[in-house]
């Protein structure tokens, strides 16, 4: 990872924060070699305030610190998106985000689990992958433990356990998950009919 803070006379690069779960944007600021040096070994945002005119950690006041998990890079190697975690709200007024936006839903882990661990049970099959071996047994029997599954859920949903109604409806939806893997579809050409539907 490179930075080039030459391309800006005040040695300033923009650094978008993002939600490492929600894909949010949280907030915006400005980084200089020293904050970005800061953030990497402490694990812990850190911008160089423009108005303060030195280091300043989000959260030092507040408490609500965001807790990095990724950096990267664009293309042009001016510009940072960092993926965290946030504690508490991220913006000084109290909201989510400094767009006004609920920090909600989880929804994108949906697309990572299918696209990248799913499909590379699929197309990298191992012996000890309980994945690779549905996937090894054919569309039949990964429908059928949808099935299964569903059966499982509908049971659970007329029992007052919500730890096991949780996990039933995980089962579900990691299986519902395999089979669109299986006939070569994503969860977003789903998204896409519920979208149209919603018209």
């Amino acid at each position: 990872m490179k930075i080039n803070f030459e391309k800006s006379p005040d040695g300033l690069v923009p650094a978008v924060v993002q939600d490492h779960e929600t894909g949010k944007v949280l907030m915006l600021g400005y980084m200089n070699e020293e904050a970005l040096a800061k953030t990497e070994a402490e694990k812990v945002v850190t911008f160089f305030s423009r108005s303060k005119q030195r280091l300043w950690t989000k959260g030092e006041t507040s408490g609500n610190f965001l807790n990095v998990k990724a950096i990267l890079v664009d293309c042009d190697q001016d510009t940072i998106l960092i993926k965290a975690h946030p504690i508490g709200p991220t913006c000084h007024t109290g909201a989510d985000t400094c767009f006004f936006e609920k920090n909600e839903g989880k929804a994108p882990f949906l697309n990572y689990l299918q696209k990248q661990i799913i499909r590379d049970r699929k197309n990298n099959p191992s012996d000890a992958s309980y994945t690779s071996k549905l996937f090894q047994r054919g569309v039949n029997k990964i429908a059928q433990k949808v099935g299964e599954e569903a059966v499982e859920l509908v049971i659970e949903a007329k029992d007052t356990n919500d730890h096991l109604f949780k996990n039933e409806a995980a089962d579900l939806l990691f299986h519902y998950l395999i089979l669109l893997e299986q006939r070569g579809m994503d969860l977003d050409d789903i998204v896409d009919v519920l979208k149209e539907r919603h018209k």
